[in-house]
């Protein structure tokens, strides 16, 4: 194993920006690798794989668990839908960030997407925070501009692209579908 290779194995993936509505519809995730830390990912319905996830919306609401250990579930809101994301004693930076936030309030978060099983079968992605950071109304309509062109960017990708091809065959649904999406949030800013 080279020098580089050793260094490019702890380096984090970067955070994928993705609207509410996108990613409440993602289901897909699978492991890359067979070992227990090899990545693991959701693949976008416009056929972006992603372990980290970059959002921005308003925090509406705030529930704090305390029972062996501190729990936080909140709920964010973009102009597509709603993000669920939780924070515990395994991120102690979001844990303690999210404690001094109060709803409503803007706010940005990097965290990891999961999907979950509910019992009536319905698939639920909710996020676990690695870190929320309250900001002004500007950021995220800086953040809902930038994800509306990244969108566009995937609806757009070449279709020799595996999981573009991949996102298709599982989702079967348009990429174009995504567009009504993307005209939505980019009416909702004041830029």
């Amino acid at each position: 194993m080279s020098d580089n290779s050793a260094n490019r194995r702890f380096e984090r993936e970067s955070a994928k920006r993705v609207f509410a509505a996108e990613l409440r519809e993602a289901h897909h995730h699978f492991r890359e690798g067979t070992d227990d830390k090899s990545p693991t990912y959701i693949l976008l319905p416009t056929g972006e794989r992603c372990n980290r996830v970059f959002i921005a919306g308003t925090l509406t609401e705030k529930k704090k668990s305390e029972g062996e250990a501190v729990f936080y579930q909140i709920r964010v809101m973009d102009p597509t839908g709603i993000f669920f994301v939780s924070a515990g004693s395994y991120q102690p930076e979001a844990l303690h960030q999210i404690s001094s936030i109060e709803s409503p309030s803007y706010v940005v978060i990097i965290g990891k997407p999961g999907v979950f099983q509910a019992p009536d079968g319905r698939n639920l992605v909710s996020i676990r925070a690695e870190s929320i950071t309250a900001v002004d109304k500007t950021v995220v309509d800086c953040w809902i501009l930038d994800t509306a062109r990244l969108t566009l960017d995937r609806i757009e990708k070449n279709n020799d692209d595996p999981d573009h091809q991949k996102a298709a065959e599982i989702y079967q649904r348009p990429f174009e579908s995504w567009r009504p999406k993307v005209k939505e949030a980019l009416a909702s800013i004041q830029l």
